[in-house]
């Protein structure tokens, strides 16, 4: 294999390869935490049924037109963020020419990863059965919506469908009173989903280096979702009660709120937690009288007058910038952060120093910040080391040099659109 293939040497996942069918996000995350740590994950697209996230218009750069000399599918921000690290395959997988490369792909490779519906591999001759005839140790790890099997599996759905049968959406926001705008449209699930499946992948290839055992794994993105949830759960359970939104309040702490303060539109989130910290808090605050009240003397009390207690820290804090405040409370132990804007993130210095965002150059878009590894190990801590790749742009490396086609073969798969 060339350099291109094997320059990961360093990464605690550069010995495996993982074939990615996934589109959107939740899958192609998976595969970019797996390529972000050293493995070689090859993208398998098709120019005829692109990647959504390859679609629509194009949120940066100048060139609103990019679209008329056919980059708009090169020029998406998102889609570069999850895809660094990969290279591109473009193959039909509705021919029969397609599905066998992808077959000789897959006996050379450790992982199958995908977010398609369920049956859609099983259609294509591509179920672990099949698969595992090509390698018998080969982990194929699936991410459907809601679960191979059952009676919601035929259920199609994207993160905000997934969020609010979890249950998420019901939990999220102020108050009854104050529903969240527009509920909850990030796609909070996709990336749970895509580090559970990350792990598991993991584990998987663990297990197997221990057994020799591959295996399919499967990570229905509602369980995967529903797993973050177990408060919720228990409260229903325990008490026949649905919970609702509850704002930022916290039965553990208070106070325990984002307070305004003296600059304009800035926030500090502020949480206490035990009887200590709340001296501690106290004491920052120079111990006003009002912090000596019977009604503020214990958790239980504090929780009781709440929104007295909000009242009085706040008009401690908007005498205080933000950096102040997080300054003197941090000095006493107590949790304190500014609430911060985008551009504060990419300014704060320690998100700096923990390298959250990274400049990576794209050849089309040029300079542009993605996010950066969502963990660093202290050995082997992963990086960015490719942009995004360009549709097919390694249709060469991969099958002429891994799979072994002359260059014959890969320009008549080409004209015939197997290669395409």
């Amino acid at each position: 294999m060339t350099a291109a293939i094997t320059d990961n040497a360093h990464l605690p996942l550069s010995r495996y390869r993982v074939v990615d069918f996934g589109t959107a996000w939740a899958g192609p995350m998976a595969a970019q935490l797996l390529a972000d740590l050293g493995a070689q994950v090859i993208k398998v697209e098709s120019r005829a049924r692109l990647d959504g996230l390859r679609l629509g218009r194009p949120i940066v750069g100048d060139d609103i037109a990019g679209g008329d000399r056919g980059l708009w599918p090169e020029l998406q921000p998102v889609f570069h963020g999850i895809n660094r690290n990969k290279l591109s395959v473009t193959l039909n997988l509705k021919t029969q020419e397609g599905l066998d490369l992808v077959r000789e792909l897959l006996a050379r490779s450790d992982v199958a990863l995908n977010n398609y519906s369920p049956g859609v591999l099983d259609r294509l001759g591509l179920g672990y059965e099949e698969v595992r005839k090509l390698r018998p140790d080969i982990i194929l790890v699936s991410m459907p919506a809601l679960g191979e099997t059952g009676p919601l599996r035929d259920v199609l759905a994207y993160a905000p469908i997934i969020q609010a049968l979890s249950g998420l959406m019901s939990v999220v926001g102020y108050s009854g009173d104050e529903p969240l705008v527009g509920e909850l449209q990030a796609p909070w699930s996709d990336v749970v989903a895509a580090i559970h499946a990350a792990l598991a992948t993991v584990a998987a290839l663990y297990h197997r280096n221990r057994t020799g055992e591959g295996q399919f794994i499967e990570v229905a993105q509602l369980e995967a979702t529903t797993s973050m949830l177990g408060e919720a759960f228990l409260e229903t359970q325990m008490t026949g009660m649905s919970p609702e939104p509850r704002g930022n309040y916290n039965a553990g702490g208070a106070p325990h709120n984002n307070y305004p303060c003296a600059e304009p539109d800035r926030w500090v989130a502020i949480a206490v937690t035990g009887e200590q910290e709340w001296q501690s808090f106290c004491g920052a605050l120079g111990n006003p009288p009002w912090a000596a009240e019977e009604k503020f003397g214990t958790l239980a009390e504090r929780l009781g007058n709440l929104a007295e207690l909000d009242a009085h820290v706040g008009r401690w804090t908007q005498e205080c910038t933000s950096l102040e405040i997080t300054e003197l409370l941090q000095g006493k132990g107590i949790a304190a952060m500014p609430v911060m804007n985008i551009e504060d993130q990419f300014l704060d210095p320690h998100l700096q120093e923990r390298q959250a965002y990274l400049e990576v150059e794209h050849p089309h878009v040029g300079i542009e910040w993605l996010y950066g590894m969502p963990w660093l190990l202290g050995d082997t801590p992963g990086n960015i080391r490719t942009p995004a790749p360009l549709l097919g742009e390694h249709n060469a490396l991969v099958f002429r040099e891994l799979l072994g086609l002359s260059a014959e073969d890969v320009e008549r798969l080409q004209e015939s659109e197997v290669i395409y």
